[in-house]
């Protein structure tokens, strides 16, 4: 068997000081460095590294300066940004390697290493497994005297990333009341004055990271106190990011949670009217809810679908070189004007269609009707023998049948748990429940 790998779908992470050691990160980070300059060699490497505000970050910083310069890079320190910005950075620095030390929406105690290429463009397949194995077999040499890497700090980092949201916003917010909940997260000091830029009325909560408070009860996976806010005190709406900022849900006026499928249906319908949705095409993953697609097709737009996971999203984007993609979580992709999943940018354009149209947003995303929808996690011994089971296959192929095009199947094993989740969409949530007890009772058998 071979070693496991050390990057996941979104970088190296882990419990830090735990699974993601000071020792790990500096070895990672000065790989990366030597693969880079494997690949060009014509001029001296330059690094942007950012972070969140928990705790661990302060350490891991430290030893990804220390791998990176070890290695000759030049380090640019950005500090306490959302993970978009250090991907735009990267780019508008002319740097040939970001870093960003996160673990998103993860609890504190964890953290992560994601790294960006030049350009600001996540790395691809090839360049992660360099990196492994460079980091399994270790510098030969290390350089010294001058060429040993040097750090500084942008002192224009903030400022020059909500400037370009700025220029990407498509109108003004003027009159606009929103509750933004930060998840004592990476957008707690830009968040609310970009909005404010663009002249929205903003109320804060969760604005104040402590290292140890990131994604505590607040946040786009704990939407309750946004709910609260929002209802008293009359905004128009609430927006939540996650630690790392790269993702948003929202919450109307009346305190309904508005998801990921349900904003990139907004921004795709602003987009076409726009002339800007290239080929009337979005990029969706296969979790959308069936009632985005239904939106989609009654409005002539094409969803293409792709496997879970921003990186896939972003590779059909630039496959295809389309403009629109993103998930339900909330991972949306301008890719006109991002690199990544920006939250900031995603409710900066949700909120100008509110302020273009003059239109609540609970009636802008009442455009997709969500299907009830029902998610069983079924343990099994052999994830392989499930997907090749006649059985399994014949029983999903009755249950698709049953529900017509009122509905959906998806069978989906983990990549990390023995486990086979089956997901089942139907008109009815008793429906749906139904199919899915049945159908989880027969992947169990087989």
């Amino acid at each position: 068997m071979g070693r496991p790998r050390l990057f996941g779908t979104d970088g190296v992470r882990g419990l830090a000081n735990g699974d993601l050691t000071p020792e790990l990160a500096l070895a990672v980070a000065g790989a990366a460095a030597r693969v880079l300059v494997q690949h060009d060699a014509s001029h001296r490497t330059l690094a942007v590294v950012g972070r969140d505000p928990r705790a661990s970050g302060e350490m891991l910083e430290a030893a990804v300066v220390a791998g990176l310069t070890s290695a000759g890079a030049d380090v640019l320190l950005v500090d306490v940004v959302p993970t978009p910005a250090v991907a735009f950075l990267t780019d508008s620095y002319g740097a040939d390697l970001g870093v960003m030390l996160s673990a998103s929406h993860n609890p504190m105690p964890d953290n992560g290493v994601k790294l960006f290429a030049a350009g600001g463009h996540k790395l691809p397949d090839q360049i992660e497994c360099e990196i492994e194995d460079a980091v399994a077999e270790g510098a030969d040499t290390r350089p010294i005297g001058a060429a040993i890497g040097r750090v500084r700090r942008a002192d224009d980092a903030v400022e020059r990333y909500g400037a370009h949201l700025l220029v990407a916003q498509p109108c003004r917010l003027d009159g606009l009341h929103l509750v933004v909940d930060c998840a004592n997260g990476a957008a707690s000091a830009v968040a609310p004055e970009v909005y404010r830029g663009a002249g929205a009325q903003v109320t804060t909560i969760a604005a104040a990271p402590d290292g140890l408070n990131i994604n505590d009860g607040v946040g786009s996976t704990h939407l309750d106190e946004l709910v609260a806010a929002v209802r008293a005190s009359g905004a128009d709406l609430g927006i939540a990011h996650d630690g790392d900022a790269d993702r948003c849900l929202a919450v109307d006026a009346t305190g309904t949670v508005v998801d990921g499928d349900q904003l990139l249906a907004i921004c795709a319908l602003a987009l076409r009217e726009s002339g800007a949705l290239r080929n009337d095409v979005v990029v969706a993953t296969v979790m959308s809810n069936l009632g985005f697609h239904h939106a989609m097709r009654e409005a002539g737009i094409e969803v293409l679908t792709t496997a879970v996971g921003d990186r896939y999203v972003l590779e059909a984007l630039r496959a295809k070189d389309l403009s629109l993609g993103g998930e339900q979580s909330g991972h949306i992709v301008f890719s006109d004007c991002a690199t990544t999943g920006d939250g900031l940018l995603t409710a900066l354009h949700v909120m100008a269609r509110m302020a273009s149209t003059s239109t609540r947003l609970g009636d802008l995303a009442s455009v997709v009707r969500r299907l009830p929808q029902t998610l069983v996690n079924v343990t099994v011994a052999d994830r392989d023998a499930v997907a090749s089971s006649p059985l399994v296959a014949e029983a999903v192929a009755a249950a698709q049948a049953d529900l017509g095009d009122d509905g959906r199947v998806l069978l989906r094993p983990s990549g990390t748990e023995p486990l086979v989740r089956v997901m089942v969409e139907a008109a009815s949530q008793q429906h749906a429940d139904e199919i899915a007890n049945r159908l989880a009772g027969v992947v169990a058998s087989a």
